[in-house]
């Protein structure tokens, strides 16, 4: 089954049989929960006013057909659509907000492979829903709780595709990014696209930066070049370019350009965890405050914000709950281990772009090269895997079993399991998007990190009986 309904959205794959996968049927569904609930919510409009959606998508197969079938329920709702065809998840965000909308919908799946689609959801600030607003749509769809508009009440599209333009013009403008300083600097960046819409915007900023720009795989067709998800095993193409070209570094985006990774101008990983490092070390340096990231994330983050007299706060895994503690705590910087910079002087979503603009900026104002300055910061190592789950092993009762035998440790459930040991720790839980359960592990050497993994693994297979 590979249709998965959370409080983030709804995600699966294309084709199959309705309920089980994401047809047009689901999509339509959705669409309709979604629409549904923006009008029982909303309140009394004023005479004459419609509702207001933005929708954007990521260029994947797919795109076109979801976009189509959620463009028209939402017509078919009452409920006028800006729609600004193919765009970026964090560019969608902004435009919410800029257009007084009362929400927006991205079609993307975000890291997920071409097979996948997936509708993200936002409220009226151009932020994700909360879990409860998340699970009334969910009890909408389950419902088929949808009154449709006649005739002479139905929704208009209006076609605005200048939002790319516009969301790099709203980084531009950023206090601490500095294009004139990135400029002078005079930059060699390579940029590995996956095919999606950050093989046009991504470009489109680094020149307006004054950067040269070498464009791998930005052809936004949707065929993609290489598993999308920004990790070392899918991104030889790019670490062997960026050694090639004498590039100062790489910059990979995933499908809907919220994740962010470096390659160092050696031709290695700067490492994902270190894109919200190298962020948040340049933002602190100059507006001192508070960081956040989710459990999974880098210890490198803490250590930084000490250095910077900040404090530093993990939360639950999911930019939601980010993003909530983030505002609680009036964190200036924080986001996601997985490369999501959230900089709320811009909006409170991962954005790629901010990301490559702070961090050119912070690069403009050393004499260190990209390498160095990886080398610079605290050193650690993560381990990321995963078990696929079945419909028989109760991940519930392997995650009890796991806190039950490290019980004298540091522990944390506030999502899933979290082990802190003295010198690494260990993070369990089951994944939002995908049927897995996903091992995280960080110490201070790589092998230390896996040995840590394995161990664990073995563990979880021994409870569980596999």
């Amino acid at each position: 089954m590979t249709l998965i309904k959370s409080i983030s959205g709804i995600r699966g794959t294309i084709g199959g049989k309705v309920g089980d996968n994401l047809t047009p049927v689901d999509a339509v569904k959705f669409a309709s929960a979604y629409g549904t609930f923006l009008k029982t919510g909303s309140g009394t409009l004023e005479a004459g006013r419609k509702l207001k959606v933005v929708i954007g998508r990521d260029a994947r197969i797919s795109g076109p057909m979801i976009h189509n079938l959620v463009v028209n329920t939402l017509i078919g709702l009452g409920i006028d659509v800006i729609d600004l065809g193919l765009s970026t998840t964090p560019t969608v965000e902004i435009a919410v907000p800029l257009e007084k909308a009362d929400g927006g919908i991205i079609l993307t799946a975000s890291h997920n492979p071409k097979q996948w689609n997936a509708l993200k959801l936002l409220n009226a600030k151009g932020e994700f829903l909360s879990g409860k607003e998340g699970e009334m749509i969910l009890e909408i769809a389950e419902a088929e709780r949808f009154d449709f508009s006649d005739v002479d009440s139905l929704g208009e599209i209006t076609v605005n595709d200048a939002y790319m333009d516009i969301h790099i013009d709203e980084v531009l403008d950023l206090p601490l990014v500095d294009a004139e300083a990135v400029a002078k600097r005079k930059f060699k960046v390579v940029v590995d696209g996956v095919n999606s819409s950050g093989g046009i915007i991504i470009p489109k900023l680094l020149e307006q930066m004054g950067v040269e720009c070498v464009k791998l795989y930005c052809e936004p067709n949707g065929h993609f070049p290489h598993n999308p998800e920004p990790l070392k095993e899918h991104l030889g193409d790019i670490c062997k370019l960026v050694v090639e070209e004498k590039a100062d570094f790489g910059i990979v985006v995933d499908p809907d350009v919220d994740r962010l990774a470096f390659i160092s101008n050696d031709g290695e990983m700067f490492g994902e965890e270190y894109t919200l490092v190298a962020c948040a070390d340049y933002v602190l340096s100059k507006t001192p405050g508070n960081t956040v990231s989710n459990m999974s994330s880098s210890r490198a983050l803490r250590d930084i914000t000490n250095k910077h007299n900040g404090t530093y706060q993990a939360s639950a895994v999911g930019e939601v709950n980010v993003v909530e503690m983030m505002k609680q705590t009036n964190a200036i910087i924080g986001g996601e281990g997985n490369g999501g910079i959230i900089y709320p002087e811009s909006h409170y979503g991962r954005d790629s772009l901010v990301g490559v603009a702070l961090f050119l900026t912070h690069l403009a104002s050393l004499d260190m090269t990209v390498a160095e300055l990886r080398a610079s910061y605290p050193q650690y190592y993560m381990s990321k895997n995963k078990i696929e789950l079945t419909p028989q092993i109760d991940v519930d009762a392997i995650l009890v079993a796991m806190t039950e035998k490290y019980k004298n440790e540091d522990i944390t459930t506030i999502d899933g399991v979290k082990i802190d040991f003295a010198e690494n720790w260990v993070h369990l839980r089951k994944s939002n998007t995908e049927p897995i359960i996903r091992i995280y592990t960080e110490a201070q050497t790589q092998q230390l990190a896996d040995d840590l993994a394995l161990k664990i693994i073995d563990e979880i297979k021994t409870v569980a009986g596999i």
